[in-house]
């Protein structure tokens, strides 16, 4: 009887183990937080993007700011002019992302990337792009200019259309279409007028994930809360009262 209770455990202060938990617990609580306030960040863009696409007309949309990621509608009519972005690649098969001129109702002309379409079989030949005709309706979302990351060496531009390049900043197109805003438009998928293969992976980091990171930061500091609790109750007794001994 005497041994069961000696071996109880108790409650023993251990400084460097209070100071630990108490360093990083309020920091794992504090990025949930911080993560959760991200993700209602997120979902209240989202929902202005969306009410924006609804309500808004491309001029008023150019002023405000073309941000990446958000959605817009588009009524208007393609150009027969059109670059290919080289080596792009899909499941394996070399080809091109198209980027066509379009000309909406109202506002100023942006490109279109339209998806991608698989090369021919030899350098020499490109492929063949065809464009819808008369008026038609688009939607998609903003994207950044198909900018290379480092320099690369400069070649002459190729001559007639469509026009084969490695990379396309604004300041090049804009030579042959002046007024290009900021940012192009990428199709929402395959069903849209004039779309290759647009079926892109997410840019946009949603509201869902910063819920999911949340949860991480939130998880870890209860793992941390209950080590700390389980380390700081020790058995006593037996070896305790050798110590004393």
């Amino acid at each position: 009887m005497s041994d069961a209770q000696g071996n109880r455990r108790h409650w023993q202060f251990d400084w460097r183990l209070l100071l630990f938990a108490g360093v990083f617990l309020p920091l794992l609580i504090g990025l949930g937080f911080w993560q959760l306030d991200r993700a209602g960040q997120k979902q209240q863009m989202l929902d202005q993007w969306q009410q924006d696409a609804l309500d808004l007309e491309w001029p008023e949309l150019v002023r405000q700011g073309l941000d990446a990621g958000r959605p817009v509608a588009l009524s208007g009519t393609y150009d027969e002019r059109s670059w290919l972005l080289d080596n792009r690649t899909r499941d394996g098969a070399p080809g091109y992302e198209v980027l066509t001129v379009f000309y909406p109702l109202e506002g100023p002309p942006v490109l279109v990337n339209r998806g991608w379409l698989q090369a021919p079989r030899t350098r020499e030949e490109l492929p063949e792009v065809g464009t819808p005709e008369g008026k038609v309706e688009l939607a998609g979302r903003l994207s950044d200019y198909p900018e290379p990351p480092v320099l690369t060496d400069q070649t002459g531009p190729e001559q007639g259309w469509p026009r084969r390049v490695q990379s396309l900043p604004r300041a090049v197109a804009a030579r042959d279409v002046p007024a290009l805003p900021r940012a192009i438009v990428r199709l929402d998928g395959n069903d849209q007028p004039g779309a290759f293969r647009a079926d892109w992976a997410p840019d946009l980091m949603g509201p869902q994930t910063h819920y999911g990171y949340a949860t991480q930061w939130f998880a870890l500091a209860v793992v941390l809360s209950i080590l700390t609790v389980v380390a700081s109750y020790r058995k006593t007794g037996a070896n305790n009262d050798n110590d004393n001994g």
